[in-house]
């Protein structure tokens, strides 16, 4: 059999008896997609093995398309969780870090290690392939290195201590979750109620013009517009019973009743300078207004302001609300559409037949996955993850590698969301399934690569030992760290996970966070904290070989 056909029959029959494993749950628990692993891992112990070439490529690829898809589709989240809790996600992770440096310095001590075993370990009980390659390199320049125990036993000890971490992990979840009582549907449901508080509903009102310094004003000419997010749709004439649509560029005149969308801060801020508010429902009169949603799928509309687009003069019509992601946000002059979005638009039939040409609405490319712009991203991340860039007080340059790169470029490309005809979208069950595809595809690689000798290590005395090391080097950190967060920070349960997961850069971890509860909560606590943590964990790598070394 050829070696390609090999691969492809082994790595398939492991994927399938990974996801059926995983599929099994006790009390309600189940690993996943994180089965994989185990199936991988057992297969090789039994002799299953790829050609080393195809099993890397497969491995990173895979990797690359699960951290490029969470990324473009978590992007704006990202920078959203950063701006409200990004120090405090971020703290919580280098304390992880930290701690686990602390450990495997007092384990060197204590067991004697050599300062390189011990560097490895922390790699593997880490689960994080970047900062083994960083203190190879590191050993590399030591002229003592052969002395400090081999550089071959960094590999070898980050290959025994790399299945533990990732059991220790995910038994740090479940420790988390069985110490506090918690139910993670209620916290997923806790998580989205509180995603509505942050973001204000969106309400109609309808209002008398009672200002006569208003009288013959554009509205889109009043002061506080911009600032209140209010959106003009409708207005009857004083005396007339007919409803108009109504656009920033409609005159004003006293006893006009108009009605306005927005937030109820906003319309409360805005409505004195207006008049009062009235009980008429502007919906229900007669008049050759309609409302339509339309998706937003046609480059030529995408990031440009609404206030350049000119939609109003151009085409009568008023957008009154974006919905993105399913988040629903007031159309301000400065917003932009990005693509896939849909706008709310107010205007007469012939108007709303124009714009909708204007800005697509075409079902069927919703549902298609752009696939150059998917493969160009993951260049660009590929590309990034290669760059070495210095930091101040390390020797060494330091990369983001092929996990890295590829979610900040991702994140990046996501706000972007499109240059030119160039749109960085996929729909949302494309992006689920590409995701699920590139972490099984890594997971059944990488426990291939261990199960070839991790019995044989694993329970040599020597294995023992490291195999201990590492799960407190990886349990006590993630442990005492999600305790804390727990009961003084009161954090979601699901946050908590995704930051164990990012601050171990560790894939099969958020994997199984994301097979507990139907939200993207864990993902978008991962991608929050993984730059750093990365960085700071090849940092530390680095610092163990040289201050012990």
């Amino acid at each position: 059999m050829s070696p390609i056909a090999s691969a492809i029959l082994i790595i398939t029959l492991v994927a399938v008896c990974g996801l059926l494993f995983g599929s099994i749950r006790i009390r309600g628990i189940g690993l996943g997609p994180a089965g994989v692993l185990f199936a991988g891992i057992l297969f090789g112990h039994f002799g299953a093995s790829v050609d080393h070439d195809i099993a890397g490529f497969t491995k990173e690829f895979g990797l690359i398309l699960f951290v490029f898809t969470i990324g473009l589709q978590l992007g704006p989240g990202v920078v959203e969780l950063w701006k409200k809790q990004g120090i405090r996600l971020n703290a919580m992770a280098l304390s992880i870090v930290f701690q686990a440096v602390l450990l495997i310095a007092g384990f060197l001590l204590l067991l004697d290690l050599p300062p390189l075993t011990a560097a490895g370990l922390f790699s593997g009980a880490t689960t994080n392939t970047p900062s083994l390659g960083a203190a190879e390199q590191a050993a590399q320049t030591l002229e003592s290195s052969e002395d400090a125990g081999g550089i071959e036993s960094l590999a070898s000890a980050y290959a025994v201590a790399y299945p533990g971490g990732i059991i220790g992990i995910i038994a740090s979840m479940l420790l988390i979750r069985r110490l506090f009582g918690v139910n993670v549907e209620k916290e997923a449901a806790q998580m989205k109620e509180q995603e509505g508080l942050d973001r204000e509903p969106i309400e109609r009102r309808s209002v008398v013009i009672g200002n006569s310094n208003l009288d013959a004003l554009p509205f889109g000419q009043i002061p506080g517009i911009e600032e209140t997010g209010v959106r003009l749709s409708r207005i009857r004439r004083a005396g007339e019973d007919t409803v108009h649509a109504a656009t920033d560029e409609t005159i004003l005149h006293d006893g006009d009743v108009i009605q306005v969308v927005g937030t109820h801060s906003g319309l409360d801020r805005f409505t004195p300078i207006l008049g009062h508010t009235v009980d008429v429902d502007l919906m229900k009169s007669t008049g050759e207004v309609e409302f339509r949603r339309v998706f937003v799928t046609e480059p030529r509309a995408l990031r440009t302001s609404l206030r350049d687009l000119s939609l109003d003069k151009v085409y009568g019509v008023t957008v009154t609300r974006i919905i993105r992601s399913s988040v629903e946000m007031t159309a301000r002059g400065s917003s932009r559409f990005h693509y896939g979005d849909t706008a709310h638009i107010v205007g007469d039939k012939q108007s709303l037949e124009r714009v909708t040409g204007f800005l697509g609405n075409s079902g069927k490319s919703m549902r298609e996955t752009h696939f150059s712009p998917l493969f160009f991203g993951i260049v660009v991340g590929v590309m990034l993850g290669m760059i070495p860039f210095t930091l101040p007080g390390v020797p060494f340059p330091v990369r983001l590698g092929f996990a890295g790169g590829p979610l900040v470029a991702a994140i990046v490309l996501s706000l972007i969301g499109s240059v030119g005809k160039v749109v960085w979208y996929i729909p949302y069950s494309a992006n689920l399934a590409l995701r699920e595809l590139g972490i099984i595809l890594f997971l059944a690689c990488a426990g291939l690569g261990a199960g070839e000798t991790f019995f044989e290590s694993a329970l040599s005395l020597q294995g023992v030992k490291w195999m201990g090391v590492g799960i407190a080097v990886t349990m006590v950190p993630l442990l005492t760290t999600g305790i804390f967060a727990r009961l003084f920070w009161k954090q979601n349960y699901l946050t908590i996970c995704g930051v164990i997961a990012g601050s171990m850069t560790d894939p099969p971890a958020l994997a199984f966070a994301n097979s507990l509860a139907d939200s993207e909560a864990s993902s978008t606590a991962y991608a929050a904290v993984y730059p750093l943590t990365m960085i700071m964990r090849i940092i530390a790598a680095q610092t163990i070989v040289m201050l012990f070394a």
